[in-house]
């Protein structure tokens, strides 16, 4: 099958999918690009961090975090690519300490599928003429605003998230949203750490605009398509529960243990933990470092029951690996996701730098 011919069938998949949303009582996936997660060092852990983050992609993975922030000002910049880079995913952020005792960091997320065919122009009046197949691209951004505060309670932080959602494929389609994000971090005196975040605590919802010409609904008609309609699409809150422990074996060695349960409320889902009302989705990762210069990471997620060619139910895994380079100022991590091909799911590489522009010595 060519590239083209692939573009096409994602981006109808995606269009289906927004449909099958507004037809649902409960809606499924909605916004879930924002659910793949972002830097390399949460990817070799199988996104097992809302515990333990304390940098710059706190401000994406839990708020709260973003007070153990030593530096002034750090910033963090990832891509990776999706289906043999049919798809390309970007980060960018930025925080600072506005107070000792508090942080606020600017974070972006992009999920692109660029070069699409157009192909509503292809035929008229019965003639076919490929100098009227013009391109455009599928894209999702998500914009945070997240700001951290110290409590009175030793060891205890909160954050939230302010969060504007646009999604727009080419000129046909745009939707527009908005949604909070809460969070809480405690931290004891023997290095255990605790989390919780709530995503989408107030419902984010997505406004959906579409704009065809008559010409193009017409399109539309003849081949037995729906014209798709102005709609409302909502997301549902999502609670993430997370515990951490680090153990500092020596001056030189130390592990990183945590674990996360995924709480999704827009009914059952295939997770390992599924009912009606709510699924549960576990994950854990572990991360062993060797002068806080070298990191090894490994997790695993993704726990699902599917059917293979015999139809039987069988159980699968994503697990994943990662690289970490801590150079003061700079930190470099790599992570390979689905290693051994354990699931359904393709491999990907994920590249993310981090930098600090005053670090602490």
């Amino acid at each position: 099958m060519r590239l083209a011919n692939i573009k096409c069938v994602f981006i109808i998949l995606a269009a289906l999918c927004v449909a099958d949303v507004s037809a649902q009582s409960t809606p499924k996936y909605s916004n879930e690009f924002l659910s793949i997660g972002v830097g390399a060092r949460a990817f070799g852990m199988s996104n097992s961090v809302i515990a333990s983050t304390d940098d710059v992609t706190s401000g994406f993975w839990n708020p709260a975090g973003l007070v153990g922030q030593k530096d002034k000002l750090q910033l963090s910049f990832m891509h990776s690519n999706y289906f043999n880079g049919l798809a390309n995913y970007d980060y960018l952020a930025l925080s600072t300490k506005v107070k000792d005792n508090a942080a606020l960091s600017f974070s972006m997320v992009r999920f692109g599928v660029d070069g699409i065919p157009n192909t509503l122009d292809l035929i008229r009046n019965g003639q076919i003429n490929y100098d009227r197949v013009t391109e455009f691209s599928a894209v999702d951004y998500g914009f945070f605003i997240s700001y951290a505060q110290k409590a009175l309670t030793e060891g205890l932080s909160f954050g939230g998230s302010a969060k504007i959602v646009h999604r727009r494929a080419g000129e046909f389609t745009t939707a527009w949203g908005f949604g909070i994000d809460v969070s809480a971090k405690y931290e004891t005196d023997n290095d255990w750490k605790f989390a919780v975040m709530a995503r989408d605590i107030t419902t984010t919802f997505n406004a959906w605009n579409f704009n065809f010409t008559e010409a193009e609904e017409q399109v539309f008609r003849q081949t037995g398509n729906e014209v798709p309609i102005n709609s409302l699409e909502l997301t549902l809150p999502k609670f993430i529960l997370g515990a951490a422990k680090r153990v500092e074996f020596n001056d030189d060695f130390d592990l990183l243990a945590e674990v996360n349960l995924d709480l999704n409320t827009d009914g059952k889902r295939n997770t390992l933990i599924k009912t009606n009302f709510i699924s549960g989705d576990p994950h854990l990762g572990i991360e062993a470092g060797y002068k806080k210069i070298i990191y090894l990471r490994a997790g695993i997620g993704n726990i699902q029951q599917t059917k293979d060619f015999n139809y039987e139910q069988q159980w699968t895994f994503m697990p994943n690996i990662g690289l970490g380079l801590n150079l003061n100022q700079i930190s470099i991590d790599y992570a390979l996701s689905d290693i051994g091909d354990q699931s359904a799911a393709q491999y990907s590489h994920v590249f993310s730098i981090r930098a600090a522009v005053n670090p602490v010595k």
